[in-house]
């Protein structure tokens, strides 16, 4: 079960979820490319084939380290609009909380770069009345977060 179900108060509806973009896996993607375009060099040139095969596993293991924390974090993050207030949860051990009901959501405020517009993400910041400012990066869909927070 999600964090935000088990937290849904009666009569409480879920408007949106979202999480971290799936462009967090670009750097282990390209890492994973890497090895196999330095594995296939190595094949087709006899003369170097041991010192690609260890460069091709070094392009392994760094994709495979970069994919690790990208996919934990996705997955650990939870981020969702109800009728009533906003949930933000982050961690698995150490777990991070923040929810603001919807009277006192001052902002959300969207940053997003040229790649971000591109793919549909960017960096989210609620601002609350009388609280901190937290401020979320790299989140899937902001603008469509922000529509339905501005619904409520």
């Amino acid at each position: 079960m999600d964090y935000v179900d088990s937290i849904l108060e009666p009569g409480e509806t879920v408007r949106y979820r979202t999480s971290v973009s799936g462009t967090i896996y670009i750097p282990s993607i390209l890492l994973a490319f890497c090895s196999l375009a330095v594995l296939i060099a190595g094949v087709n040139n006899r003369e170097s084939i041991e010192i690609s095969w260890f460069f091709a596993i070094i392009f392994a293991i760094a994709a495979i380290g970069a994919f690790l924390p990208a996919w934990f974090r996705r997955s650990t993050t939870e981020i969702a609009v109800t009728d009533r207030r906003i949930v933000l949860k982050r961690g698995f051990i150490r777990r991070h909380t923040i929810e603001l009901n919807m009277q006192k959501v001052e902002s959300v405020d969207i940053d997003q770069t040229l790649i971000g517009r591109l793919f549909n993400f960017g960096d989210v910041t609620i601002r609350g009345v009388g609280s901190s400012n937290e401020t979320l990066r790299m989140i899937h869909a902001p603008l469509k977060l922000r529509t339905k927070v501005d619904v409520g």
